[in-house]
């Protein structure tokens, strides 16, 4: 069984930068050849396509000139040596042409090939001028037309409610096409154009004048206050777009949103190596839909620059991406460049602006050409297999098979790729495929990403032709991506307006609506603010770990001060407890132990009966500390005055005085506390203000003022007290503590003062946590400094703990300092208080007769 060969023929594959003094090709375009040379290699593979014949191919380049397109095209209708068109002898059968890349080159190629009726498989998107089918019966459609990206269009700008934007189109008929058609669109749809702005086209003729106008032009317009860009154009012009929107954006630093049309790309060129893509991150453009074929990476990545010696172009290729020199056969290398290429580049590791290993959207569209035309000619010899006439003679028919012929197979082909995607036609013979939605990432390493977010289905019912997912767009980094309302511009367009954010708490569950919703109070918006959750109930518990470490703390206090208490009732008998009211003692240890624990009330969920007892239980317990700190000095300063002879001082020394101060200081503060308890009393409340995305369950002490009377009472009580203190912390030593009552004082009043500053400064239950701390810290201030020096005596110095210590611990001082200090501990020996006058001075004596009163006043 003999081989037949037949061929299809390629035009338009590189797309040639024109430049001043040579043309370039742009690298990225070759991929078009090998996505066609990977389509044959696998129809040519698979038994099941065309067991008996093998598909080859050719491959002509117009060099962007109109001329060359037609000199290649009427190439194909004759002999490979001569130029006869109409003439060919001794070529394989042509059954099909795909190209061009470029609508103006489809259009050229269309002219000819249609008056032939050979299939034309155009793979790049055709403008408006190609729309009449009558025209050109012959030419068949890869990719949607350009009404359907200038739907596109306007769904995105719709989706995101984008309705002032600018516009960049190329200044050639294309351009002008596109204008005319996305023009009557936008107006039917309220989006108004700020500016219409055109580039020239890249030509060799007036290039520096080119330059000159788009380097005055694009500055101007990125300072303006447009933040959207539509831009069409075709990949050389878009050369120069790009090149120009980076240079303004070096002095402005500003953002846009740029949309682009499926022909632009970010391409490396032989005068811009690496261009800077950075200005272009979030950009979105809607590309002619790709998918990945099974092992097309691997085939990518074998590739060589000897990998086949028909491949005409690959050589001038690697050179130029890896800007090197090939070995020629005359043994010469290129003078241009040096370095001479070793073959250990790899396709794979070059940046995405040279070369993609991704399949993308024109390269899928050549590779389903070409699988089009196999399947169609697969369809065609098995439907005439079945006639005796064609079985008996099909080789000799596949030789004699006409172009023409396969129109009738390829308008209804339909077929899966190895992609798993179904190819196939409509009526008027474009293929029914969609358009996807691309956010390009870039990053800081010149590279980039193609994200696919969506896809445009034409032929989708109304409103649903666009489905986005606009969650996951990434944006340039200086664009602040929260829900807004719209703010109407002043003397701009209706359709103009500026994006406000909405207020803190407030979402906006759609874009650019006219107002914010508030969120319900228990509930508070999300970062993107578009759509209110639930907040988080919150308290200081006991099961937290700060819960926690103060109770422990709290309870270890109590415990601490219990064991002081229990200290003092079984030495009570001994000089150091006897001296200092035994009583007034016992009441000021119970009321810093009732501190400690009614620390507890502040942990856990506010209930209404904590409330109360809170601040009002907390304030009395402390007024009956301080009170009984108060009586204290005040017995020692009234002693001090009562000894004179006749002094009415002494009816007020004795423990009913002691007694009354307690009493009285502590009724007062009850009093405070009822009278707030009846008229506005604590209760419990759900602060839905102070913390973002919290409730606090609080105690609200409603009436601030009779709050504020319980503070300031508690303040004027611990002045009072420490100012007496201090004033009696010079009388003598031995009957004397109200240098460790002054001190303890201090460290009370330096924590309360604190407190207020930290009280401000913090929110939620952090503000009860530091009001705990403050209790603690405060009474463990007044614990250690009044009574932990008498634990240290009674305890660790039982020695220092009787009658003939202590009054040597007071006639000492006197002796050799004649400025003894006063005690109020013990009985004094009248034995002593002789010798003592005897040797002292007439002050000396005066404080011996201070102590006796002090000990007679104390144990009546």
């Amino acid at each position: 069984m003999c081989t037949m060969s037949l061929y299809i023929a390629i035009i338009s594959i590189f797309n040639y930068t024109i430049c001043i003094f040579h043309c370039s090709m742009i690298p990225k375009n070759y991929k078009h050849v090998l996505a066609l040379v990977f389509a044959i290699k696998e129809i040519n593979e698979n038994s099941a396509i065309l067991p008996n014949a093998t598909l080859g191919f050719h491959i002509y380049d117009n060099y962007c000139n109109p001329k060359m397109t037609y000199i290649g095209t009427l190439g194909l209708l004759s002999t490979s040596d001569r130029f006869f068109p109409n003439y060919r002898c001794g070529h394989k059968p042509l059954v099909a042409v795909i190209g061009g890349f470029s609508s103006g080159t489809s259009l050229d190629m269309a002219t000819i090939l249609d008056l032939y009726k050979i299939p034309q498989l155009a793979y790049g998107i055709l403008d408006s001028s190609l729309n009449e089918k009558i025209v050109f019966d012959s030419l068949y459609r890869m990719a949607p037309r350009e009404e359907v990206q200038c739907t596109g269009i306007v769904q995105l700008l719709l989706h995101f409610r984008w309705t002032w934007v600018g516009l960049l189109v190329i200044n050639n008929d294309s351009g002008e096409r596109f204008l005319q058609a996305l023009e009557p669109i936008f107006l039917a749809k309220g989006i108004c154009f700020a500016f219409i702005k055109k580039t020239t086209a890249w030509t060799s003729a007036d290039m520096l004048e080119m330059f000159s106008h788009e380097m005055k032009m694009f500055p101007a317009l990125m300072e303006s206050k447009v933040n959207v860009f539509v831009v069409h154009g075709v990949s050389p012009s878009m050369l120069s777009v790009n090149w120009n929107i980076h240079m303004a954006t070096l002095e402005s630093h500003v953002a846009k949103v740029w949309i682009v049309t499926p022909q632009w790309d970010f391409r490396a060129s032989t005068y811009n190596r690496d261009p800077n893509m950075q200005h272009f991150q979030g950009a979105i453009s809607l590309s002619i839909h790709s998918n990945e074929p099974p092992k097309f990476r691997k085939f990518l990545e074998s590739i060589n620059p000897f990998w086949a010696k028909e491949d005409g172009f690959i050589k001038d290729i690697w050179e130029q991406i890896f800007n090197c020199s090939l070995k020629k056969s005359t043994g010469q290398e290129s003078e241009e460049i040096e370095e001479v290429c070793t073959g250990d580049g790899r396709l794979e590791n070059l940046p995405g602006t040279y070369f993609e290993m991704s399949m993308t959207g024109h390269s899928y569209n050549v590779y389903n050409a070409a699988h089009a035309v196999a399947h169609a000619l697969q369809n065609l010899y098995e439907s005439r297999s079945k006639h005796k006439s064609w079985g008996e003679s099909r080789n000799k028919n596949l030789w004699k098979l006409q172009p023409w012929q396969i129109h009738p197979i390829l308008k209804h082909i339909t077929f899966n790729n190895s992609a798993g995607e179904l190819v196939h036609f409509d009526e008027n013979g474009e293929l029914i495929t969609d358009l996807d939605v691309i956010n390009w990432v870039t990053f800081p390493n010149q590279s980039f990403a193609r994200v696919k977010l969506g896809r445009l289905d034409p032929r989708a019912p109304q409103g649903k032709e666009l489905m986005i997912q606009d969650e996951n767009f990434v944006w340039h980094r200086k664009f602040n991506q929260v829900r807004t309302t719209r703010k109407k511009k002043e003397g701009e367009p209706f359709c103009c307006y500026d994006c406000a954010a909405c207020p803190e708490g407030q979402i906006s569950d759609q874009k650019d609506m006219d107002i914010c919703v508030k969120c319900p109070q228990d509930q508070y918006a999300n970062l993107d603010q578009d759509q209110c959750i639930p907040k988080v109930i919150t308290y200081l518990s006991y099961e937290e770990p700060l819960g926690i470490m103060l109770t422990l703390l709290a309870l270890a206090l109590a415990l601490m001060t219990t064991v002081v208490l229990g200290t003092f009732l079984k030495h009570q008998n001994t000089p150091i407890v006897k001296a200092n009211n035994r009583n007034i003692t016992y009441i000021l240890l119970i009321s810093l132990l009732l501190c400690f624990i009614s620390s507890l009330l502040f942990i856990g969920k506010p209930s209404k009966l904590t409330c109360l007892l809170r601040q009002t239980m907390l304030s009395i317990i402390f007024s009956i500390a301080l009170s009984s700190i108060l009586a204290k000095t005040i017995t020692v300063v009234l002693a001090f005055k009562a000894i004179k002879p006749g002094s009415r001082m002494r009816k007020w020394v004795g423990e009913r005085m002691a007694n009354c101060i307690v009493l009285s200081c502590s009724f007062f503060q009850a009093g405070l506390c009822a009278v707030w308890l009846c008229t506005s009393p604590p209760y419990p409340d759900n602060d839905t203000y102070s913390l973002n995305g919290q409730i606090v369950i609080e105690c609200n002490e409603q009436s601030i003022f009779m709050f504020s009377c319980l503070l300031s009472y508690l303040g004027i009580l611990a002045i009072i007290t420490f100012a007496v203190a201090f004033v009696a912390r010079s009388l003598p030593d031995a009957f004397n503590e109200s240098k460790c009552i002054t001190f303890s004082l201090l460290i009370f009043c330096c924590i309360w003062l604190s407190f207020i500053p930290a009280y401000l400064s913090t929110k939620g239950k952090y503000v009860v946590a530091v009001e705990i701390f403050s209790i603690l810290s405060s009474s463990i201030g007044i614990l250690g400094g009044i009574f932990f020096p008498k634990c240290y005596i009674i305890v660790l110095k039982p020695g220092l703990n009787h009658k003939d210590a202590i009054m040597k611990k007071k006639i000492e001082p006197i002796k050799h300092q004649r400025n003894p200090s006063f005690s109020n501990l013990e009985r004094t020996n009248l034995n002593a208080v002789k010798l003592w006058k005897r040797k002292t001075n007439q002050k000396s004596s005066k404080l011996v007769m201070v102590s006796i009163l002090i000990w007679k006043v104390i144990h009546d």
